[in-house]
């Protein structure tokens, strides 16, 4: 139930589809002569429109999920790789029958890239189907090592988890499949606006992993002062950002994580 829930509630409270919805509610209202009411959700839409798509609101929002775990100085043996799924489009994948990579594509080549520079790291893939409606479609996870093996990664190195269909899903899956050992040090790699929540719920699962951020959406403060150059672009980055701390926000309202806004942990 909840992952439904979840799933209708963030198709809803998107900036893009709310201002849309509003829109139509406009429309209708003025079609039923609802005069007053449509024009004034007309106007509202249409601020909201100008907001979200021009003002740097979006990207700023963004800007301070992508800046909270910085880089990580990695030093020492790296034991292994974990991968978050949401790098792959399966429908597209499943009907065109050729890996569909999407915008979080920086994911699948920065842990190829990892893998190369840690030879003796192994690699887990998490990450099932994601969808409201079963089909034949593969699982991220397929696809990611299916990509991975075509550029050269060993088999034999890669594990995948396909069961989880949300970030805390990834946690507790990946937690059920491997502990790793305080002397071991494991990567947990995701787009950096996603790693707050990631890390929340791993750290829940019980998993210690360093956050390694990947796919930058913001140049970071400069975006903060400067208006987007298209609607279509400003109301993507708002959308991204409204996911983002929507999930942060329910899923410690849930009490699925012990932390709103995790930071990095200071080393020992």
């Amino acid at each position: 139930m909840f992952f439904l829930v979840s799933k209708v509630l963030g198709y809803l409270v998107l900036p893009s589809n709310f201002i849309g919805l509003l829109g139509l509610f406009a429309v209708a209202a003025l079609i039923f002569g609802y005069r007053k009411t449509g024009h004034t959700f007309l106007i509202v839409s249409v601020l909201l429109l100008a907001v979200f798509g021009w003002s740097p609101v979006g990207p700023a929002a963004l800007a301070v999920l992508e800046d909270r775990f910085p880089e990580p100085s990695i030093s020492g043996p790296v034991t292994g790789i974990i991968m978050l799924g949401g790098a792959v489009d399966t429908h597209i994948t499943g009907d065109r029958n050729s890996p569909a990579l999407n915008e979080a594509g920086e994911r699948l080549t920065a842990t190829a890239a990892l893998a190369r520079l840690y030879p003796g790291a192994r690699i887990l893939l998490s990450g099932g189907a994601n969808h409201l409606v079963h089909d034949n479609s593969p699982t991220e996870s397929q696809i990611a090592r299916d990509v991975l093996m075509s550029i050269g990664v060993a088999a034999e190195r890669i594990k995948i988890e396909e069961l989880s269909r949300n970030t805390c899903e990834n946690g507790s899956a990946s937690a059920a499949l491997f502990q790793p050992a305080a002397s071991e040090q494991w990567l947990l790699v995701t787009s950096a606006a996603h790693m707050p929540r990631a890390i929340a719920c791993f750290r829940e699962a019980g998993v210690t992993a360093t956050p390694y951020p990947v796919d930058y959406r913001t140049r970071g403060d400069a975006d903060f002062r400067r208006p987007v150059a298209t609607i279509a672009a400003g109301l993507a980055a708002s959308d991204l950002a409204m996911h983002e701390w929507l999930g942060l926000l329910i899923y410690r309202v849930l009490g699925l994580t012990d932390e709103l806004f995790p930071a990095a942990q200071a080393l020992s």
